[in-house]
């Protein structure tokens, strides 16, 4: 490398101290594949040049906007790939698609947040007025820390359906949905106080109202999806109910919990056959 190409290499601490970030986050970004120094020294140094330089500016211009750095490298990689003339603009267009991504994401957090501001409120309000809230309102606006394990399990588009449809019923209507999810965890104690086997008729009849409850949720394989799907979510919920302290105790113990895990899963053998 020739002395005029080493003149406007810059060291990790010199690049850091430039752009205002740390030494360590340039060492991140090398190790995750973002940002790879133009050569590194015998010594181990590493050493930036120009079309590093201006890959991070491009990264730090993404990472303000909150953009995950996973998308980031695809938006890079994308305008990379697309470099050449022939492919036109495209790697412009890809990076205006993350950026539409991104801001949707950003509102429906928004959404959230001021939701959760509004419970805030309302309970304040209520509490100053020397009144205690019901919990459904304390909680309101906080009712969304399923949306990881929802979106994994059945994708973005299905959790965006059943939040949209749970937040748009009003007060009133959420109340009297949870009393119909009570009335059917309290049917299940009642049956598994009462020693029913999970192939029961009773069972089976309160199995049959279970699935009815599952296919009222927008978004979920139950009511919208295919068949296979809709057994494969409901079988993961037995599984849960088998499984999950949580529902054991929502249940009222674990023979219980069991009790309906093994009712769906012979309800849904019933429907395969019937298919």
């Amino acid at each position: 490398m020739t002395e005029e190409a080493r003149a406007v290499e810059w060291t990790v601490q010199q690049l850091a101290d430039r752009a205002g970030v740390s030494g360590r986050t340039l060492r991140h970004y090398h190790r995750i594949g973002l940002l790879a120094p133009d050569r590194v020294g015998v010594n181990g140094y590493r050493h930036y040049g120009p079309v590093a330089v201006a890959r991070l500016q491009r990264i730090l211009l993404l990472r303000a906007t909150g953009m995950p750095l996973s998308r980031i490298a695809e938006v890079l990689e994308s305008e990379r790939a697309d470099a050449g003339p022939e492919h036109g603009t495209r790697g412009a267009t890809e990076e205006i698609r993350a950026l539409e991504e991104h801001l949707e994401q950003l509102v429906r957090e928004r959404e959230t947040v001021e939701r959760r501001i509004q419970a805030v409120e309302r309970t304040l309000a209520m509490r100053r007025e020397g009144r205690r809230p019901p919990m459904d309102v304390m909680l309101d606006g906080f009712n969304d820390r399923f949306e990881s394990e929802v979106v994994d399990r059945w994708g973005r588009p299905a959790y965006e359906a059943a939040n949209g449809w749970w937040h748009g019923m009003g007060i009133d209507r959420q109340r009297a949905w949870k009393r119909d999810s009570e009335s059917l965890v309290a049917r299940w104690r009642e049956l598994g106080d009462a020693g029913s086997e999970a192939a029961s008729a009773e069972a089976q009849e309160h199995a049959a109202r279970h699935m009815r409850w599952f296919a009222a949720i927008p978004g979920t394989p139950t009511r919208d999806g295919p068949p296979e799907k809709a057994a494969a979510m409901v079988r993961g919920v037995a599984h849960s109910y088998e499984t999950d302290p949580d529902f054991h105790r929502l249940f009222g113990g674990q023979g219980t919990a069991r009790l309906a895990a093994d009712a769906l899963r012979i309800h849904l053998e019933g429907a395969a056959d019937a298919r």
